[in-house]
C-alpha cells in the first residue's frame, strides 16, 4: 500500500473546491470514493452528482434571502444519496440541516420550523414521521417534502443524468460559508443546531488524517449515523481529504459489521462505545467463543484490512478485545464533541483508560466556583484518592472558542455555553500527571446532560416526557455507571398520591412515547427509581447530583428499584443479587470503581 500523500492543488477551504480538485486529479478522479452495497462512485461520479443535486436544490428553493434562506433538511439513513446532498449543498453555498432520524412529533417538527428549511429529503420508511407532523411544518411546502426515491426520479427529470457534462452553480461560497447544522441536544427546549462552515469541515478533515497517519489507501466505514459528527468529523472528511474510499451501512449492524469490512476492505472504522461491543458479541456468537477460530476466521482472514478504529465511550477492556480480535495497530480514543472547542487522541502508550494527552494548555478541569481541579491522586490499585478535588467540568479558558462557531439561531445557548472567556463543555473529567504531560479521563455528563451510545441528550427533556405518565406528576432523568461505553440512563419517579407502579404498563408507557411521543429510543429508561419524594435546592429544583452519585446501588437506595435489558418486554424488580452480578461485568470490563465512587 503507498502511504505516500496524494498532492493535490492548492484550493479553497471549501468542500465546493475541494470536491473539483479530487474529481479532476489524475489520482482520484476515477478511484472509487462511496461504496453501498454494489453501487460504486469514483471521485468524478461524486462530483457530477453533487452537481446535479446543487442545481437541483437551487431549482427547488429558487431565490434566496434572509427571510428565505437556502436551507435543505434530511431525515435520511446513511445512503450514496445523503453523501451527495451534503456535497451538492456544498456545491450550492446552501445549509444542510442533519436532522436525526430518531425524532417524533413534535420534536421533529421543531426541529424542522426551527431550521428554516424549504426543501426536506426523507427517507421513505420515515415518510410516516413527516406525515404526522406535516401540517405543522411553516417553511417546507407540500412539494418540497421529497422522499429518497423521489429524489432519484427527481434529479433525471429535473436536472438530467449524472453522465451529462454541467458547470457547477454560479453562486459565491466561501470557507466561512454555513455548510451543515448538526443537532445535538440542549438543556432545555429543543435540540440545538450546531453552525459548521467549510473551513471547519475541511479542518476535521485535515486534523484528524493527520492525527491517526491515513493514507491514500485507507477505506473508512459508515455505519454511524452521517447526520451525526462522528460519522463526519472522524469518517468521511477524513477518507475524502486523503483520497481515500468510504462503505456505507445504512444503519448500525453488529452482524454486518466483519462482512461489510471483508467487502468493502475497510482499513478504517470511526464508533462510538456500546456498537463495539455489540461487534465484539457478534463475533463471539459467529464463532462460538472459540479463540482459535475468531484468530482463523477473522483477525488473520486475508480480506481483513483492518488497521485502526477512532471514537469514543469504548471501555479499555473491549478496546484491548477489538484491537486484538481485528487485528488492529490501534485503537484512537478520543474526547471531544460537535461544538469541536476541545479534542485529544488516545495513543498507544497513554494511560490506560484515558481519552488522550491534553495538548491545549487553554483546557482545564473547574471546579463549580470556577478554581482549577487538582491532577488526580492515584492508590496502589490505580483508583482516585482525591476523587471530589479533582473531578470538574471540561472547560477551555480562551478569548475564542477554537472551531466552535455557535448555535444555529440560538443566542441564548451561546452565551451560556461561552461565557466570561470560559467555554463549558457541560463534560466531566479529570486530570492525571505522567511525565509532565496531562491525560485527560472523561466522567460522564453534568447533571442536566446524559451521554449514551456517543449521543448527548437533555436529561430534562426526558424527565418531561416520562412525567406525562398519568400516574408519575414529578420524574428526574440522569445518567448512570455502564459498563460498556459512556452512560446507562436512569429515572427518578415520584408516584401521584395512591398510585402503584406496575413494571409493564411502565415499559409499554416508554413504548408509546417512543412510538407517538416524541421519545428517542435511547431515551427509554434501563433503570427506575420509586421515590416518596425528591430533595430540593434552595430554589426547589429537584436535586439530581444526590440521585446519581447512589445510582442504583440497592446499597445506598432503600427505594424500590427495577431494570430492564436488551430483549426484555417488562421492567423487572432490581435486587442485590442483580446488583452483584452486574458488578462482575463491570469487574471484568475493568469499571468497577464506577460503582463505588
Amino acid at each position: 500500500m503507498s502511504q505516500t500523500p496524494i498532492s493535490f492543488p492548492p484550493a479553497e477551504l471549501t468542500l465546493r473546491e475541494q470536491i473539483r480538485v479530487r474529481a479532476e486529479h489524475p489520482e482520484t478522479a476515477d478511484k472509487v470514493f462511496l461504496m453501498h452495497d454494489a453501487r460504486r462512485w469514483s471521485y468524478r461520479r461524486f462530483r457530477d452528482e453533487a452537481t446535479r443535486v446543487a442545481h437541483f436544490v437551487l431549482g427547488r428553493l429558487g431565490a434566496s434571502d434572509e427571510k428565505r434562506p437556502p436551507h435543505v433538511a434530511m431525515l435520511l439513513e446513511n445512503h450514496l444519496e445523503l453523501v451527495a446532498l451534503f456535497g451538492g449543498c456544498g456545491i450550492a453555498g446552501a445549509t444542510l440541516f442533519g436532522i436525526n432520524t430518531g425524532l417524533r412529533g413534535e420534536v421533529l417538527a421543531g426541529v424542522v420550523n426551527h431550521s428554516r428549511s424549504r426543501l426536506l429529503v426523507v427517507d421513505d420508511k420515515l415518510l410516516p414521521e413527516v406525515d404526522r407532523v406535516r401540517a405543522e411544518l411553516r417553511t417546507v411546502a407540500r412539494e418540497n417534502i421529497v422522499t429518497l426515491s423521489e429524489l432519484r426520479r427527481c434529479l433525471d427529470a429535473e436536472v438530467g443524468p449524472a453522465e451529462a457534462a454541467r458547470p457547477y452553480p454560479d453562486v459565491v461560497v466561501t470557507p466561512q460559508t454555513n455548510l451543515m447544522v448538526i443537532y445535538t441536544s440542549g438543556t432545555t427546549g429543543l435540540p440545538k443546531g450546531i453552525i459548521n462552515n467549510h473551513f471547519k469541515l475541511c479542518a476535521t478533515g485535515v486534523g484528524v488524517s493527520m492525527n491517526t497517519g491515513m493514507h491514500r489507501d485507507d477505506i473508512g466505514y459508515a455505519c454511524m449515523p452521517l447526520f451525526h459528527s462522528n460519522s463526519l468529523f472522524v469518517g468521511l472528511m477524513p477518507c475524502f481529504w486523503v483520497g481515500g474510499g468510504m462503505g456505507l451501512r445504512e444503519r448500525f449492524s453488529g452482524s454486518r459489521f466483519v462482512p461489510d469490512c471483508f467487502e468493502y476492505g475497510v482499513s478504517m472504522w470511526n464508533y462510538v462505545g456500546e456498537p463495539v461491543h455489540y461487534v465484539l458479541a457478534a463475533i463471539e456468537k459467529e464463532h462460538g467463543g472459540d479463540p482459535e477460530r475468531i484468530r482463523r476466521e477473522v483477525t488473520e482472514n486475508a480480506r481483513n484490512r483492518l488497521r485502526f478504529a477512532i471514537g469514543n465511550g469504548a471501555s479499555p477492556v473491549d478496546i484491548d478485545k477489538f484491537t486484538a480480535w481485528l487485528g488492529l495497530d490501534d485503537m484512537f480514543e478520543l474526547y471531544g464533541s460537535t461544538e469541536a472547542a476541545i479534542s485529544t487522541f488516545r495513543r498507544m502508550g497513554d494511560p490506560r483508560g484515558s481519552v488522550g494527552e491534553i495538548t491545549d494548555p487553554n483546557v482545564k478541569i473547574l471546579d463549580e466556583r470556577g478554581g482549577e481541579c487538582a491532577p488526580a491522586e492515584l492508590d496502589a490499585e490505580g483508583k482516585i484518592v482525591n476523587y471530589d478535588a479533582a473531578v470538574g467540568e471540561i472547560c477551555r479558558k480562551a478569548p475564542e472558542t477554537g472551531l466552535f462557531q455557535g448555535y444555529f439561531d440560538n443566542p441564548d445557548a451561546n452565551s451560556s455555553k461561552y461565557r466570561d472567556g470560559v467555554y463549558h463543555s457541560g463534560d466531566l473529567g479529570h486530570v492525571l500527571v505522567r511525565n509532565g504531560k496531562r491525560y485527560l479521563f472523561f466522567d460522564g455528563r453534568t447533571d442536566d446532560w446524559i451521554r449514551k451510545d456517543g449521543e448527548n441528550f437533555s436529561a430534562l427533556q426526558v424527565a418531561r416526557l416520562l412525567s406525562e405518565h398519568p400516574d408519575v406528576p414529578l420524574a428526574a432523568a440522569y445518567g448512570v455507571p455502564c459498563a460498556v461505553s459512556d452512560e446507562l440512563l436512569m429515572t427518578a419517579l415520584k408516584l401521584r398520591e395512591g398510585a402503584s407502579f406496575d413494571p409493564k404498563e411502565f415499559f409499554e408507557f416508554c413504548e408509546r412515547q417512543i412510538r407517538d411521543g416524541g421519545m428517542d429510543r435511547k431515551w427509554f429508561p434501563d433503570f427506575v427509581r420509586i421515590v416518596p419524594d425528591f430533595e430540593y435546592t434552595g430554589t426547589q429544583k429537584v436535586l439530581v447530583r444526590n440521585l446519581k452519585k447512589v445510582h442504583f446501588d440497592p446499597r445506598r437506595v432503600r427505594d424500590p428499584l427495577f431494570f430492564r435489558e436488551r430483549g426484555d418486554s417488562s421492567y423487572r424488580p432490581f435486587t442485590p443479587a442483580d446488583f452483584e452480578r452486574l458488578r462482575a461485568v463491570f469487574r471484568a470490563a475493568e469499571r468497577e470503581d464506577l460503582l463505588d465512587r
